[in-house]
């Protein structure tokens, strides 16, 4: 069964949204279009937009920085379903908000028996340091990024799903902004003759996100963006923010606290912060509270926020919710919170800890996706259709050991779009992660990092397995 195809229905029927760029594409030939990529290329590098690849070394033992492969076809998303979506985003990131507030106060939800007790106060990323702290407009999760996938067959139709939830420090949006800046670089007609939503405003709303999340009753906050360093494989994205929004890009050693504020250092002296941006997780963030050996963030800066005196984007403890463990439940706290139905769907998820889940997982395990509820970046995962039984068996003796460390899902036959590779042409598996603002309310610009597996066949479109990224377009009405 041939999975759903953006640009084609079935019997290669163009669909009527791509119908435009699919007569331009037709046009080009090859050799215009290798050069095209090479030109990407060749600007990219000199830009700079890389990222570190760990453990990786070239021949003098130095740190190897590769490029994201680019793919020069967009993904295209037509206006009514984008509409759709952003009412789904807006209506799960505003129900993950209301969760965190409800769990580090009142725990409501809890109380109530919807989501089990032990499943939250026992979470590695729950953080009782923020019980009963008031964060800015209820607001823990600033910057969302929602992986969507869209699964379905070429016969029938496409359904999105959300595939998890990045609410800690999600990246990727440099490169939504970078890929649009490109595409209208080498293709510039295509621009003239398709009305594609702009996303170039992305850094301004950010900003503004960052400056209604103020503690202080000042007309300009002082906002800045924390980096772990030049050696953290997202520091490209830091600094492009930073540089982007007009703001400061600091390291810990350049914030320190005194009688509870913030200030960094400056040429002018020293200047008060009053929000931090944080690209570090949280257990780097205050040595006097976190991991004594961390030199990442500042001494004391859990004080200050607890004080009001700082904002931490996003604050300290989101990862409780978008923990595989959790993500099952997000549905019910739409409905518990909003009282609504969700827009979006979850994928179909089993859990272990339940045991007529565990009976079907363990009978099905060569059929479904298995991964540890705390695992990332594909670590901890048994993918059963491609797995060897030596693999399934191994999984399974880990699974009986401790069922409530595990989830699983059908595996999706995520969508294909057209894509530019050596042999030409041809279908490529892809997600989408949005990015979602909340401040004063709940915004995004149209469409988001659209990642795409490169390998035929491949379902991995992660960046650190090989994946690259393409331009998203949204199309206005």
């Amino acid at each position: 069964m041939h999975p759903f195809d953006e640009m084609h229905a079935a019997g290669n029927a163009v669909r009527a949204h791509y119908q435009s760029y699919a007569g331009w594409l037709s046009t080009q030939d090859s050799a215009t279009m290798n050069a095209r990529r090479e030109e990407a290329e060749m600007i990219f590098r000199r830009v700079g937009i890389t990222f570190a690849v760990y453990g990786a070394k070239d021949e003098d033992g130095a740190g190897t920085e590769r490029l994201i492969p680019f793919d020069l076809i967009p993904r295209i998303i037509p206006a009514d379903e984008w509409e759709a979506m952003e009412r789904g985003l807006v209506q799960r990131v505003t129900a993950l908000n209301r969760f965190l507030h409800d769990v580090y106060h009142e725990q409501e939800i809890l109380k109530a028996g919807i989501v089990p007790r032990e499943q939250v106060l026992n979470n590695a990323q729950y953080r009782p340091i923020m019980q009963g702290v008031d964060v800015p407009n209820g607001i823990y999760s600033a910057i969302s990024g929602i992986d969507i996938v869209r699964a379905g067959n070429a016969q029938g139709g496409g359904e999105y799903y959300v595939l998890e939830d990045n609410l800690r420090v999600p990246s990727g949006v440099s490169y939504m902004l970078e890929n649009r800046k490109m595409m209208m670089r080498l293709f510039p007609g295509l621009f003239a003759s398709h009305r594609v939503a702009p996303v170039a405003h992305y850094p301004d709303l950010l900003l503004e996100t960052l400056r209604a999340s103020s503690p202080s009753a000042t007309a300009e906050p002082t906002v800045v963006v924390l980096t772990p360093g030049m050696y953290n494989s997202a520091y490209f994205e830091h600094a492009f923010l930073a540089q982007q929004m007009g703001v400061e890009l600091v390291e810990g050693q350049d914030l320190f606290v005194k009688d509870d504020f913030v200030y960094m250092r400056t040429t002018r002296g020293l200047q008060r912060v009053d929000v931090i941006y944080r690209r570090v997780d949280d257990d780097f963030l205050d040595p006097e509270v976190f991991r004594p050996d961390s030199a990442l963030g500042a001494a004391g800066l859990m004080r200050a926020y607890r004080a009001g005196h700082v904002t931490i984007c996003n604050a300290v403890g989101t990862g409780v919710a978008d923990d595989k463990s959790i993500y099952p439940y997000v549905p019910k706290m739409i409905e518990f919170y909003l009282g609504e139905k969700p827009i979006l769907n979850n994928v179909p998820t089993y859990m272990c800890r339940n045991p007529d889940d565990l009976k079907y997982v363990l009978a099905n395990l060569k059929d479904l996706v298995v991964k540890e509820v705390h695992g990332a970046g594909g670590y901890g995962m048994l993918v059963g259709p491609a797995a060897t039984q030596a693999e399934i068996e191994a999984f399974r003796q880990a699974v009986l050991a401790n069922p409530s460390g595990y989830i699983a899902q059908p595996t999706l036959s995520l969508s294909s779009c057209p894509t530019f590779v050596e042999s030409g042409v041809a279908p490529r598996h892809i997600d989408l992660r949005p990015f979602v603002l909340s401040g004063k309310e709940v915004q995004m610009v149209p469409g988001g990092l659209t990642r795409v597996a490169l390998k035929e066949g491949s379902l991995v479109v992660n960046s650190s397995q090989g994946g690259g990224t393409k331009d998203t377009w949204v199309l206005e009405v």
